[in-house]
Protein backbone atom coordinates (compact mmCIF):
# COMPACT_ATOMS: atom_id res chain seq x y z
CA UNK A 1 0.00 0.00 0.00
CA UNK A 2 2.80 2.12 0.90
CA UNK A 3 4.11 1.91 -2.78
CA UNK A 4 1.23 2.77 -4.12
CA UNK A 5 0.21 5.56 -2.79
CA UNK A 6 4.33 6.65 -3.37
CA UNK A 7 3.74 6.18 -6.76
CA UNK A 8 0.49 8.13 -6.87
CA UNK A 9 1.93 11.15 -4.77
CA UNK A 10 4.49 11.29 -7.61
CA UNK A 11 2.39 10.76 -10.72
CA UNK A 12 0.15 13.68 -8.84
CA UNK A 13 3.76 15.84 -8.74
CA UNK A 14 4.90 15.48 -12.49
CA UNK A 15 1.34 16.28 -13.50
CA UNK A 16 1.51 19.59 -11.17
CA UNK A 17 4.68 20.57 -12.72
CA UNK A 18 3.56 19.58 -16.35
CA UNK A 19 0.06 21.39 -15.59
CA UNK A 20 2.12 24.75 -14.65
CA UNK A 21 4.56 24.52 -17.08
CA UNK A 22 1.72 24.64 -19.86
CA UNK A 23 0.53 27.97 -18.40
CA UNK A 24 1.17 31.29 -19.91
CA UNK A 25 3.61 32.65 -18.16
CA UNK A 26 1.78 35.68 -16.93
CA UNK A 27 -0.42 32.64 -14.94
CA UNK A 28 2.37 30.53 -14.00
CA UNK A 29 3.22 29.88 -10.05
CA UNK A 30 6.84 28.62 -9.00
CA UNK A 31 7.20 24.96 -8.99
CA UNK A 32 5.52 22.68 -6.14
CA UNK A 33 7.35 22.11 -2.87
CA UNK A 34 7.69 18.18 -3.88
CA UNK A 35 9.76 18.53 -6.78
CA UNK A 36 12.34 19.82 -4.42
CA UNK A 37 11.81 17.52 -1.60
CA UNK A 38 11.05 14.22 -3.05
CA UNK A 39 13.77 11.06 -3.56
CA UNK A 40 11.27 9.92 -6.09
CA UNK A 41 11.31 13.38 -7.93
CA UNK A 42 14.86 13.51 -7.79
CA UNK A 43 15.41 9.21 -9.56
CA UNK A 44 13.42 11.19 -12.59
CA UNK A 45 15.83 13.49 -12.82
CA UNK A 46 18.69 11.85 -12.68
CA UNK A 47 17.82 9.11 -15.35
CA UNK A 48 16.50 11.83 -17.90
CA UNK A 49 18.19 14.76 -16.94
CA UNK A 50 21.98 14.33 -15.28
CA UNK A 51 22.68 10.97 -17.30
CA UNK A 52 21.41 12.22 -20.69
CA UNK A 53 22.80 15.64 -21.02
CA UNK A 54 25.69 17.35 -21.38
CA UNK A 55 27.37 18.71 -18.04
CA UNK A 56 30.24 21.54 -17.73
CA UNK A 57 32.87 20.48 -15.83
CA UNK A 58 34.46 24.33 -15.56
CA UNK A 59 36.62 25.75 -17.86
CA UNK A 60 39.31 24.43 -20.29
CA UNK A 61 41.95 26.44 -18.98
CA UNK A 62 41.75 24.22 -15.97
CA UNK A 63 43.63 21.91 -17.43
CA UNK A 64 46.00 23.73 -20.28
CA UNK A 65 48.92 21.21 -20.74
CA UNK A 66 49.08 17.64 -21.64
CA UNK A 67 48.43 15.16 -18.69
CA UNK A 68 46.91 18.06 -17.03
CA UNK A 69 43.24 16.20 -15.64
CA UNK A 70 40.41 17.40 -13.16
CA UNK A 71 38.28 14.40 -12.07
CA UNK A 72 34.83 14.56 -12.36
CA UNK A 73 31.56 12.20 -11.14
CA UNK A 74 28.39 11.98 -12.95
CA UNK A 75 26.04 10.75 -10.17
CA UNK A 76 27.87 7.66 -9.31
CA UNK A 77 29.63 7.60 -12.00
CA UNK A 78 33.64 8.37 -11.67
CA UNK A 79 35.33 9.84 -14.96
CA UNK A 80 38.61 11.76 -15.36
CA UNK A 81 38.76 14.88 -17.90
CA UNK A 82 42.39 15.07 -19.43
CA UNK A 83 43.91 16.34 -22.18
CA UNK A 84 46.34 14.13 -24.62
CA UNK A 85 49.75 14.86 -26.10
CA UNK A 86 47.77 15.85 -29.07
CA UNK A 87 46.14 18.48 -27.20
CA UNK A 88 42.67 17.27 -27.27
CA UNK A 89 40.11 17.20 -24.03
CA UNK A 90 38.72 13.45 -23.15
CA UNK A 91 36.86 11.98 -20.82
CA UNK A 92 37.99 8.31 -19.34
CA UNK A 93 36.16 6.07 -16.99
CA UNK A 94 38.32 6.78 -13.54
CA UNK A 95 37.83 3.13 -12.21
CA UNK A 96 40.83 0.96 -12.77
CA UNK A 97 39.97 -1.69 -15.25
CA UNK A 98 41.44 -4.54 -12.57
CA UNK A 99 39.87 -4.61 -9.37
CA UNK A 100 37.69 -1.47 -9.68
CA UNK A 101 39.94 1.28 -7.64
CA UNK A 102 39.33 4.81 -8.50
CA UNK A 103 42.18 5.83 -10.30
CA UNK A 104 42.40 9.72 -9.79
CA UNK A 105 41.95 12.20 -7.48
CA UNK A 106 41.02 16.24 -7.48
CA UNK A 107 43.16 17.39 -10.76
CA UNK A 108 46.58 17.62 -11.40
CA UNK A 109 49.09 16.21 -14.05
CA UNK A 110 50.42 12.90 -15.03
CA UNK A 111 52.42 11.61 -17.84
CA UNK A 112 50.36 7.93 -17.04
CA UNK A 113 47.34 7.27 -15.11
CA UNK A 114 48.98 4.88 -12.73
CA UNK A 115 46.04 2.72 -10.17
CA UNK A 116 47.18 3.65 -6.53
CA UNK A 117 46.19 -0.36 -5.72
CA UNK A 118 47.97 -2.35 -7.80
CA UNK A 119 49.88 -0.13 -10.11
CA UNK A 120 48.37 -0.85 -13.01
CA UNK A 121 49.50 2.15 -16.03
CA UNK A 122 47.59 4.06 -18.78
CA UNK A 123 47.87 6.15 -21.49
CA UNK A 124 46.87 9.64 -22.00
CA UNK A 125 45.03 8.04 -24.68
CA UNK A 126 43.35 5.29 -21.83
CA UNK A 127 45.35 2.48 -23.21
CA UNK A 128 46.59 0.11 -20.94
CA UNK A 129 50.62 0.49 -20.73
CA UNK A 130 51.86 -2.19 -18.20
CA UNK A 131 50.14 -4.44 -15.16
CA UNK A 132 52.53 -5.60 -12.87
CA UNK A 133 53.15 -9.46 -12.17
CA UNK A 134 49.94 -9.96 -15.06
CA UNK A 135 52.57 -12.04 -17.47
CA UNK A 136 51.87 -15.17 -15.46
CA UNK A 137 48.41 -15.29 -16.18
CA UNK A 138 48.01 -17.08 -19.63
CA UNK A 139 44.17 -15.09 -20.31
CA UNK A 140 45.79 -11.37 -19.97
CA UNK A 141 46.55 -9.72 -22.64
CA UNK A 142 46.83 -6.00 -22.10
CA UNK A 143 45.80 -5.23 -25.84
CA UNK A 144 42.33 -6.16 -24.46
CA UNK A 145 42.10 -3.16 -22.06
CA UNK A 146 40.98 0.25 -22.71
CA UNK A 147 39.20 2.68 -20.32
CA UNK A 148 35.76 3.19 -21.42
CA UNK A 149 34.94 7.03 -22.40
CA UNK A 150 32.42 9.57 -21.87
CA UNK A 151 32.20 12.35 -24.77
CA UNK A 152 33.75 15.47 -24.00
CA UNK A 153 33.68 18.75 -25.82
CA UNK A 154 34.96 22.51 -25.64
CA UNK A 155 32.50 25.19 -26.24
CA UNK A 156 33.68 28.72 -25.73
CA UNK A 157 36.40 27.94 -23.34
CA UNK A 158 33.74 25.65 -21.15
CA UNK A 159 34.27 21.88 -20.77
CA UNK A 160 31.27 19.97 -21.30
CA UNK A 161 30.75 16.00 -20.57
CA UNK A 162 27.66 13.67 -20.98
CA UNK A 163 27.00 9.93 -20.80
CA UNK A 164 24.87 10.40 -23.65
CA UNK A 165 26.48 9.17 -26.62
CA UNK A 166 23.45 10.43 -28.80
CA UNK A 167 23.20 13.66 -27.15
CA UNK A 168 23.60 16.38 -30.01
CA UNK A 169 26.96 18.36 -30.41
CA UNK A 170 27.03 21.10 -28.48
CA UNK A 171 27.43 24.01 -31.28
CA UNK A 172 24.47 22.94 -32.41
CA UNK A 173 23.43 22.19 -28.74
CA UNK A 174 23.86 25.86 -27.50
CA UNK A 175 24.07 27.87 -31.01
CA UNK A 176 21.54 30.46 -29.88
CA UNK A 177 22.53 30.78 -26.87
CA UNK A 178 25.99 32.05 -28.28
CA UNK A 179 23.98 34.00 -31.26
CA UNK A 180 21.96 35.51 -28.87
CA UNK A 181 24.43 36.24 -25.67
CA UNK A 182 27.95 35.11 -25.72
CA UNK A 183 29.44 36.10 -28.95
CA UNK A 184 28.74 39.33 -28.07
CA UNK A 185 30.88 39.40 -24.87
CA UNK A 186 33.54 37.06 -26.56
CA UNK A 187 33.51 34.87 -23.55
CA UNK A 188 35.98 31.85 -24.86
CA UNK A 189 38.40 34.67 -24.22
CA UNK A 190 37.92 35.32 -20.48
CA UNK A 191 40.45 33.92 -17.78
CA UNK A 192 39.63 31.77 -14.83
CA UNK A 193 41.92 33.24 -12.28
CA UNK A 194 40.10 30.39 -9.14
CA UNK A 195 38.14 27.17 -8.85
CA UNK A 196 36.76 25.54 -6.17
CA UNK A 197 34.44 22.77 -4.85
CA UNK A 198 31.88 22.96 -2.61
CA UNK A 199 28.74 21.11 -0.97
CA UNK A 200 25.80 23.32 -0.04
CA UNK A 201 22.96 21.28 2.29
CA UNK A 202 19.88 22.68 -0.49
CA UNK A 203 18.31 20.82 -3.30
CA UNK A 204 19.84 21.49 -7.19
CA UNK A 205 17.27 23.45 -8.68
CA UNK A 206 16.89 25.79 -5.46
CA UNK A 207 20.70 27.25 -5.98
CA UNK A 208 20.19 27.29 -9.72
CA UNK A 209 16.45 28.96 -9.82
CA UNK A 210 18.06 31.41 -7.39
CA UNK A 211 20.81 32.12 -9.92
CA UNK A 212 18.71 32.68 -12.65
CA UNK A 213 16.59 35.36 -11.55
CA UNK A 214 17.46 39.04 -10.02
CA UNK A 215 14.37 39.93 -7.78
CA UNK A 216 16.23 38.34 -4.49
CA UNK A 217 19.33 41.11 -4.99
CA UNK A 218 17.63 44.12 -3.25
CA UNK A 219 17.17 41.89 -0.34
CA UNK A 220 19.40 38.96 0.11
CA UNK A 221 22.38 40.87 -1.02
CA UNK A 222 21.74 44.51 0.33
CA UNK A 223 24.90 44.30 1.60
CA UNK A 224 27.32 43.51 -1.20
CA UNK A 225 25.86 43.68 -4.78
CA UNK A 226 22.38 44.97 -4.48
CA UNK A 227 22.84 48.63 -4.56
CA UNK A 228 24.52 48.31 -7.73
CA UNK A 229 21.14 46.67 -9.23
CA UNK A 230 18.83 48.61 -11.29
CA UNK A 231 16.26 45.83 -11.16
CA UNK A 232 14.11 48.66 -13.07
CA UNK A 233 16.53 47.83 -16.27
CA UNK A 234 16.32 44.70 -15.60
CA UNK A 235 15.33 42.53 -19.48
CA UNK A 236 14.15 38.73 -19.23
CA UNK A 237 13.86 37.80 -22.71
CA UNK A 238 12.69 34.25 -24.01
CA UNK A 239 15.54 31.96 -24.07
CA UNK A 240 15.61 28.44 -25.92
CA UNK A 241 15.25 25.04 -25.17
CA UNK A 242 18.67 24.47 -23.67
CA UNK A 243 19.14 27.86 -21.74
CA UNK A 244 17.89 31.14 -20.67
CA UNK A 245 18.96 34.37 -19.53
CA UNK A 246 18.08 37.64 -18.85
CA UNK A 247 20.21 40.98 -18.55
CA UNK A 248 20.89 43.70 -16.30
CA UNK A 249 22.96 46.49 -16.04
CA UNK A 250 23.87 45.72 -11.83
CA UNK A 251 27.25 46.45 -12.63
CA UNK A 252 26.99 50.04 -13.89
CA UNK A 253 28.40 51.60 -10.70
CA UNK A 254 30.91 48.64 -9.99
CA UNK A 255 33.98 49.40 -11.97
CA UNK A 256 34.67 45.92 -12.68
CA UNK A 257 31.54 45.00 -14.03
CA UNK A 258 32.06 47.69 -16.62
CA UNK A 259 34.19 46.48 -20.23
CA UNK A 260 38.20 47.87 -19.87
CA UNK A 261 38.97 50.91 -21.54
CA UNK A 262 41.06 48.54 -23.83
CA UNK A 263 38.17 46.96 -24.65
CA UNK A 264 37.12 47.26 -28.05
CA UNK A 265 34.17 45.06 -29.14
CA UNK A 266 31.36 46.68 -26.80
CA UNK A 267 29.64 49.39 -27.34
CA UNK A 268 27.06 51.73 -25.63
CA UNK A 269 25.46 50.29 -22.86
CA UNK A 270 26.75 46.98 -23.58
CA UNK A 271 29.77 48.17 -22.02
CA UNK A 272 28.05 47.94 -18.64
CA UNK A 273 25.50 45.30 -19.17
CA UNK A 274 25.33 42.08 -17.84
CA UNK A 275 23.71 38.72 -18.93
CA UNK A 276 22.75 36.58 -16.43
CA UNK A 277 23.03 32.85 -17.76
CA UNK A 278 21.91 29.01 -17.25
CA UNK A 279 22.70 26.25 -20.02
CA UNK A 280 19.92 23.80 -18.30
CA UNK A 281 20.20 21.50 -16.22
CA UNK A 282 22.85 23.48 -14.23
CA UNK A 283 25.96 25.54 -15.70
CA UNK A 284 24.92 29.24 -14.29
CA UNK A 285 27.25 31.98 -15.79
CA UNK A 286 27.37 35.82 -14.31
CA UNK A 287 28.98 37.34 -18.02
CA UNK A 288 30.16 41.08 -17.69
CA UNK A 289 32.05 42.92 -19.96
CA UNK A 290 34.54 42.62 -17.13
CA UNK A 291 34.35 39.85 -15.28
CA UNK A 292 32.90 36.58 -15.00
CA UNK A 293 32.01 33.70 -12.80
CA UNK A 294 30.25 30.78 -12.98
CA UNK A 295 28.84 27.49 -11.18
CA UNK A 296 28.38 24.07 -11.46
CA UNK A 297 26.12 22.02 -10.32
CA UNK A 298 25.50 18.31 -9.76
CA UNK A 299 22.53 16.53 -7.03
CA UNK A 300 24.36 14.81 -4.06
CA UNK A 301 20.88 13.85 -2.90
CA UNK A 302 17.66 15.43 -2.14
CA UNK A 303 19.03 17.89 0.23
CA UNK A 304 22.68 18.38 -0.76
CA UNK A 305 24.26 20.20 -3.75
CA UNK A 306 27.72 19.50 -5.23
CA UNK A 307 28.97 23.16 -6.52
CA UNK A 308 31.97 23.40 -8.93
CA UNK A 309 32.82 27.34 -8.26
CA UNK A 310 34.91 29.48 -10.22
CA UNK A 311 34.80 32.56 -11.49
CA UNK A 312 37.90 34.90 -13.33
CA UNK A 313 38.70 38.48 -15.85
CA UNK A 314 37.79 39.47 -19.25
CA UNK A 315 40.89 39.02 -21.18
CA UNK A 316 41.48 43.24 -20.95
CA UNK A 317 41.72 43.22 -17.00
CA UNK A 318 43.99 40.28 -16.77
CA UNK A 319 46.43 42.80 -18.73
CA UNK A 320 46.17 45.68 -16.31
CA UNK A 321 48.61 47.31 -14.24
CA UNK A 322 46.51 46.48 -11.38
CA UNK A 323 44.66 43.43 -11.94
CA UNK A 324 46.58 41.34 -8.60
CA UNK A 325 44.09 44.01 -6.42
CA UNK A 326 40.94 43.70 -8.46
CA UNK A 327 41.24 39.95 -8.15
CA UNK A 328 41.49 40.15 -4.90
CA UNK A 329 38.60 42.38 -4.17
CA UNK A 330 36.29 40.50 -6.87
CA UNK A 331 36.97 36.73 -5.23
CA UNK A 332 36.40 38.85 -2.00
CA UNK A 333 32.72 39.92 -3.22
CA UNK A 334 31.86 36.99 -5.04
CA UNK A 335 32.63 34.68 -1.61
CA UNK A 336 30.17 37.15 0.27
CA UNK A 337 27.73 36.93 -2.69
CA UNK A 338 28.11 33.13 -2.35
CA UNK A 339 27.22 32.93 1.07
CA UNK A 340 24.37 35.44 1.20
CA UNK A 341 23.15 33.18 -1.74
CA UNK A 342 23.93 29.66 0.78
CA UNK A 343 22.02 31.13 3.62
CA UNK A 344 19.07 31.89 1.29
CA UNK A 345 18.98 28.72 -0.74
CA UNK A 346 19.45 26.45 2.35
CA UNK A 347 16.68 28.60 3.89
CA UNK A 348 14.51 27.99 1.10
CA UNK A 349 15.16 24.25 1.41
CA UNK A 350 13.77 24.20 4.65
CA UNK A 351 10.91 25.44 3.90
CA UNK A 352 9.80 23.24 0.90
CA UNK A 353 10.18 20.44 3.35
CA UNK A 354 6.88 21.98 5.65
CA UNK A 355 3.89 20.22 5.20
CA UNK A 356 2.12 23.52 4.52
CA UNK A 357 4.48 24.59 2.11
CA UNK A 358 2.79 25.87 -1.31
CA UNK A 359 3.97 27.65 -4.14
CA UNK A 360 3.11 31.12 -5.24
CA UNK A 361 2.37 32.81 -8.66
CA UNK A 362 5.83 34.11 -10.36
CA UNK A 363 7.11 37.96 -10.88
CA UNK A 364 7.83 39.49 -13.85
CA UNK A 365 10.77 39.12 -13.24
CA UNK A 366 11.46 35.07 -12.95
CA UNK A 367 10.50 34.38 -16.59
CA UNK A 368 13.73 32.05 -16.50
CA UNK A 369 12.35 30.28 -13.51
CA UNK A 370 9.11 29.53 -15.53
CA UNK A 371 11.48 28.50 -18.33
CA UNK A 372 13.24 26.30 -16.05
CA UNK A 373 10.16 24.50 -15.17
CA UNK A 374 8.87 23.45 -18.67
CA UNK A 375 12.40 22.52 -19.07
CA UNK A 376 12.18 19.92 -16.39
CA UNK A 377 8.40 18.88 -17.63
CA UNK A 378 9.67 18.18 -21.28
CA UNK A 379 12.41 15.94 -19.54
CA UNK A 380 10.64 14.03 -17.40
CA UNK A 381 6.80 14.64 -17.65
CA UNK A 382 7.62 14.52 -21.93
CA UNK A 383 5.42 17.59 -22.61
Amino acid sequence: MQATNTAAALNDLVGALAVNASKPFEQALAMPPGVYSSQEFLGFEEAAVFQKEWLCVGRAETIPEAGDYVTFDILDEPLVVIRGNDGEVRAFSNICLHRMSRLLEGRGNAKRIVCPYHAWTYGLGGELMGAPHMDKSECFNKRDYQLPTARAQVWQGWIYVTLNMDAPDLDQHLAQLGEQVTNRYAMENYVELFREEHVWNTNWKILAENFMESYHLFRLHAATVGPHSNIDEMECPPGGDAFNYHWITKESSLAIGNAHPDNAHLEGDWRKTTALICAYPGHLITLTPGYFWYLCLQPRGVGQVHIIYGGGFAPEYVNDPDADQMAQDLKTLLDEVNEEDRIGVENVYRGTRGKLARNGHLSHLERPNFEFGQYLARKIAHV
